[in-house]
């Protein structure tokens, strides 16, 4: 959907609240990472995943998973330790 380097990628977030492919694009939501500097040494990492709602009946559930500790904390927690293993 979007992709500027080095500031932000947007990514369609094609799964239903089933967990199945969604081929409607009405009922897709989406992602968004932003990256700011803040030193010469860190950067920030956003990660916001919105319009959870197009999802449809049944959105509630698919916004637990991700927001759960097996979600996106999860994956945001690998990218920090792999980053700190590189510095």
């Amino acid at each position: 959907m979007a992709y500027e380097p080095p500031n932000r990628v947007l990514l369609s977030w094609d799964i239903s609240p089933q967990w199945q492919i969604e081929t409607d694009p009405d009922k897709t939501s989406e992602w968004e990472v932003r990256f700011t500097s803040e030193t010469a040494e860190r950067t920030r990492v956003e990660l916001e995943h919105r319009n959870l709602e197009r999802h449809g009946q049944g959105w509630e559930s698919e916004r637990h998973g991700v927001a759960s500790d097996q979600g996106w904390p999860l994956y945001l927690k690998r990218f920090a330790d792999l980053l700190a293993c590189k510095a």
